[in-house]
């Protein structure tokens, strides 16, 4: 059964930083594209960084130059590292697995507020 386990999210001041970590099951991690996606209340949910096998990344315009994703194949883990969080920053953050099927984690919420 494949499982993402979402962590590290939590209350931060705007200008903060903050890291999620998404451990895998082995199974899936070395051939699928892993991402994040994020959702605020009364919004869609959407997409905020990806990065495929092999390392190839993308981001959402909003997180440019702010979000890094990086991902650890002998851990199987991926990771976002969030720097200079603005309060729209504020979601419940989702680790996602995307291959032959989708995968997702339960979200780890991020709260950016002073």
């Amino acid at each position: 059964q494949v499982q993402l386990v979402e962590s590290g999210g939590g209350l931060v001041q705007p200008g903060g930083s903050l890291r999620l970590s998404c451990a895998t099951s082995g199974s899936i991690f070395s051939i699928y594209s892993m991402g994040w996606y994020r959702q605020a209340p009364g919004k869609q949910r959407e997409l905020v960084a990806g990065i495929t096998t092999s390392g190839r990344t993308n981001y959402a315009d909003s997180v440019k130059g702010r979000f890094t994703i990086s991902r650890d194949n002998a851990k199987n883990t991926v990771s976002l590292s969030m720097n200079s969080l603005k309060p729209e920053d504020t979601a419940t953050y989702y680790c996602c697995a995307v291959g032959g099927k989708t995968y997702w984690g339960q979200g780890t919420q991020v709260t950016v507020s002073s």
